[in-house]
């Protein structure tokens, strides 16, 4: 990593000299006092749909977790290597975090093989990873036209991970106490809007004009 015009390089570049000097006492205090951020997001890794620009987030603000298809399992402390549970629980037992959001997006690529299969590259961890969802995405997507599978599919798996947060007795305790909020969100990328997840699990713009 040594180009100029390597992306990566470059971007760090602008940061230096922009981001870092704007936002330079922030860092600092973060340094000095430790982070507490309000909010633990779970989001998909696609690179298309960032919870820090989305949300326009400061340093400190968010405690992210990022898998495919913005899967939360269940609660399972069998002593197997669970890194989205790990993060939940040093989120919400440790930082103290006032609310959880599962955040689901358009286009969803592993939405997409949950409905149409992973692609044959993929056998040794993303087909075992979305395994997991296919049976909550079938039945939300039976008999839906082709058209509206996708959107149908990716709210399913928000509402699954909803369902899966409440398994862990340490976030239900502090929701049920009302200490903690679970918030189920879906990004569209082509027009930038969030819908919320309602009580009912019906998904609902934020987005006046939308």
């Amino acid at each position: 990593m040594t180009d100029e015009s390597d992306p990566l390089l470059s971007g760090y570049a602008r940061f230096r000299q922009d981001g870092w000097t704007q936002a330079r006492a922030e860092y600092e205090a973060l340094a000095a006092k430790g982070q507490k951020p309000h909010t633990l997001v779970v989001a998909c890794s696609d690179s298309r749909a960032d919870p820090a620009l989305i949300f326009d987030a400061a340093p400190g603000q968010l405690f992210v977790v990022r898998n495919v298809a913005n899967i939360v399992p269940p609660y399972q402390p069998d002593g197997g290597l669970h890194g989205v549970s790990a993060a939940l629980e040093f989120g919400v037992r440790v930082l103290g975090v006032e609310r959880i959001v599962v955040m689901g997006h358009a286009l969803c690529g592993g939405v997409n093989a949950m409905i149409n299969g992973a692609p044959d590259s993929c056998n040794d961890f993303v087909r075992p990873w979305v395994a997991q969802a296919e049976p909550v995405v079938r039945r939300a997507t039976e008999g839906l036209d082709d058209d509206d599978k996708q959107v149908a599919g990716e709210h399913a798996v928000v509402r699954l991970s909803i369902d899966n947060l409440r398994t862990f007795p340490w976030i239900a305790e502090r929701e049920a106490m009302g200490d903690l909020e679970l918030v189920g969100l879906h990004f569209g990328i082509a027009n930038g809007v969030l819908w919320r997840m309602q009580a009912d699990g019906v998904f609902k713009s934020l987005d006046a004009d939308a």
